[in-house]
């Protein structure tokens, strides 16, 4: 997103910066170019609209006085594929995540420079047409969201009070679950499931099991890869097919980074530690599952998290010791069919939503790249 204060984009109970002192620190005017040195390789760079302080991991540049020059056209031709490629070759490290672009290599590159008043005329094209565009694409993200948030609802009422709207409720005879419908009964996550099952097999360093790291786990689904056992770390999280595995640290947990284990080629899987594995019993699992997705969960879940900034993590002993209201086997059984059929339309409808935010994305990129090099001109 460029340059952007980042109060913007952190919580309320985060702060600015744990930095004991703001010695190297560097200032920040409008009109500055500011580059992250370690990513300049992947579009970590843009010109400021405001005033102020970045870390020193950064370093900003000043348009020299002398220099007639647009810096919102740097803005956007250093943004560009060929400008990332270029950086990534004068980078200095061993591998891609220790990469740093110094200023001096930075500085002796030669770029584009078009003349001044053409510019002027690509920022102020580019700026009509990408605001455009950001709006198309912010729409998109709105209706995400929405769909997001109602898929939520449905599956919190639906877990909660059932499909029966007309039946009879009882008190749970506990506060925050409340009314529940007279023929559910109250349990215990840790009664209804094996949590965090140990891995009892052993395994020869040449086996093949499969490895899901947390980025491979969304929306319900994860996709691991296959790894030979001798390159499994110690205090891995072991899981099996039809497991549950959900993220227990933020912000993955609250991203609903969470999922049944597929059929494994190996029968067997190693994750991050950072993930919580619940095997059912006595339940149908995809209840479970869509249980601890959930506002009710998730929201009390939250609020046991302890930690600091993005590392908080969800309490498994909160966990193992969540109440929550059963249906009887059979009516868990008709929820999640009409749980299964709502949920996958409305990951349809987000999937095909997605897919127009991509292609908005491409053609601004494309867009940007064809007037900032000079493949194609502003015409008046």
């Amino acid at each position: 997103y460029g340059v952007a204060p980042k109060s913007d984009h952190i919580k309320d109970d985060e702060i600015l910066t744990r930095a004991e002192s703001l010695e190297g620190y560097k200032i920040c005017k409008p009109n500055d170019l500011v580059m992250n040195i370690m990513l300049a390789w992947k579009k970590a760079q843009g010109v400021s609209n405001f005033e102020g302080i970045v870390s020193p991991a950064y370093c900003v540049y000043r348009q020299k006085s002398a220099a007639n020059v647009n810096m919102l056209y740097y803005h956007y031709l250093f943004r560009t594929d060929v400008y990332a490629d270029l950086f990534k070759r004068f980078s200095t490290g061993i591998i891609d995540s220790r990469l740093r672009l110094y200023p001096d290599k930075f500085l002796a590159l030669c770029s584009h420079v078009p003349p001044i008043e053409v510019q002027n005329q690509i920022v102020g094209f580019l700026n009509q047409k990408c605001t455009q565009i950001d709006a198309l694409i912010l729409n998109q993200e709105r209706q995400i969201e929405k769909l997001k948030q109602y898929k939520q609802s449905l599956i919190t009422e639906v877990v909660t009070k059932g499909l029966d709207p007309t039946v009879p409720l009882k008190d749970s005879g506990v506060e925050w679950i409340g009314e529940i419908p007279e023929h559910w009964e109250l349990n215990r996550i840790k009664y209804i499931s094996e949590f965090n099952p140990p891995c009892i097999k052993k395994y020869n360093d040449e086996d093949i099991v499969s490895y899901a790291p947390m980025d491979c786990i969304k929306n319900g689904y994860m996709i691991p890869q296959e790894i030979e056992y001798s390159h499994v770390s110690s205090g891995l999280t072991y899981f099996e097919d039809n497991d549950i595995v959900m993220a227990k640290v933020t912000p993955c947990f609250e991203n609903g980074n969470i999922a049944i284990a597929p059929k494994l080629t190996s029968g067997v899987a190693f994750g991050s530690s950072e993930l919580f594995v619940f095997r059912a019993k006595n339940i149908e699992e995809k209840w479970l599952f869509y249980y601890l997705q959930s506002t009710r969960f998730v929201e009390i879940a939250k609020s046991t998290m302890t930690g600091t900034g993005g590392l908080k993590r969800v309490s498994p002993t909160f966990v193992k010791d969540h109440t929550l209201a059963l249906p009887p086997r059979e009516k868990q059984i008709v929820a999640v069919i009409f749980l299964d059929k709502k949920c996958g339309y409305i990951e349809s409808m987000i999937t095909t939503k997605q897919s127009k935010i991509e292609k908005l994305n491409q053609y601004k990129k494309s867009l940007i790249y064809e007037y900032v090099t000079g493949k194609k001109e502003v015409t008046a």
